[in-house]
């Protein structure tokens, strides 16, 4: 902001009400002038509507994928080429959605960034997510259908093939998230999985390091770690699994040294706090100048489902962060929620 601008602002913190007239007599300029201040300052993000109001950096901006998940459970092994008997589930999806919501029940206020289609399976989206997290910035496609993830599962639980239907989210363009500055702006955390294209995640690297607000990214899957850009520097946060680490650099861990190897690597190129997830051994963890380090994960009493296992530990480690907490209670934090959302059979806990 210059001079003028945080003198307006200052003005504006005593009097919401004052007039450009008020103004502009107490700052020495023509009221015209403060009037395309002030309408510069409104699109920026630093003045809310009127009765000018200032925005204060309560909301965690989650952006990405908010889909439908379907499940086609066989009830004999796969025949190829007719037809199979199956039973059927369905149920709300998509990683920064399941992460928004997650958030919402840790009692933060949260907006959902996404592309959808004007249908039903958006309805069910909206209808679970709503209370949890703002959608009404979401942006409608006006031809593409609100993303989905079909799984065929064979009786002994293994997964036969998938479908997914991800293309909508093309459309989480620079343009779309440039839209949305002013609540970027007055984010205290921003998080995107990368379902959102490679040239909105640097449009959100750039933003979140300019304005300095944390940013973590949480990858959905290996072949999709071609979105990160190869400068890192602007990324608080890296949450993502061995696989999708051995992917990004182009490696394969052989042994835990390797790991922990990767995590200094990642952490070179710009990465704050690095995390890398061993499904039920445990989580490799570097954060700023500490060693890099290991926690193990925690057995489950039963395994129920273990999906959305992944986007309750991003989400719990988070809150930790948020609260203050030191990173290795972070990531227990975060463990201790997977674990427990292991344990249901709901995608994200409802009593937290």
């Amino acid at each position: 902001m210059s001079d003028k601008e945080r003198a307006i602002v200052a003005l504006l913190k005593q009097n919401p009400y004052s007039t450009q007239q008020q103004i502009a007599e107490e700052i020495g300029l023509s009221r015209p002038a403060v009037a395309n201040m002030i309408s510069a300052m409104q699109k920026k993000g630093y003045i809310i509507g009127r009765a000018y109001i200032l925005p204060t950096r309560k909301e965690i901006i989650c952006v990405g994928g908010a889909n439908i998940d379907r499940k086609f459970f066989l009830k004999k092994e796969l025949i190829e080429g007719t037809s199979n008997p199956v039973s059927v589930s369905e149920s709300v999806g998509g990683v920064a959605r399941n992460i928004a919501e997650n958030l919402g029940r840790m009692e933060h206020t949260v907006r959902l960034l996404t592309v959808a289609g004007k249908d039903a399976d958006w309805e069910k989206i909206a209808s679970k997510t709503s209370g949890f997290a703002e959608v009404q910035s979401v942006k409608f496609s006006p031809t593409g259908t609100t993303g989905s993830y079909s799984a065929v599962v064979s009786p002994s639980g293994e997964m036969d093939v998938a479908f997914a239907n991800m293309d909508i989210y093309e459309e989480l363009s620079p343009t779309y998230l440039e839209e949305q500055k002013s609540f970027l702006r007055n984010a205290s955390l921003l998080i995107s999985d990368l379902n959102v294209p490679k040239e909105s995640v640097t449009y959100l690297r750039d933003f979140a390091k300019e304005e300095k607000i944390p940013l973590a990214i949480i990858p959905v899957s290996s072949p999709k770690m071609d979105r990160l850009p190869a400068v890192l520097e602007g990324i608080d946060w890296l949450i993502c699994n061995k696989d999708e680490a051995e992917t990004l650099l182009n490696t394969s861990f052989q042994q835990e040294e390797a790991v922990f190897e990767a995590l200094e690597t990642i952490q070179v190129r710009g990465v704050r706090h690095v995390i890398i997830t061993s499904g039920a051994k445990g989580v490799y963890v570097k954060s700023d100048d500490q060693p890099g380090f290991f926690v193990k994960a925690i057995t489950p009493k039963k395994v129920v489902d273990v999906t959305g296992a992944g986007d309750a530990f991003v989400s719990a480690t988070l809150n930790a962060f948020l609260a203050g907490n030191k990173i290795e209670d972070c990531v227990q934090a975060g463990l201790v929620h997977a674990t427990a959302t292991i344990e249901s059979t709901t995608t994200v806990l409802e009593e937290i």
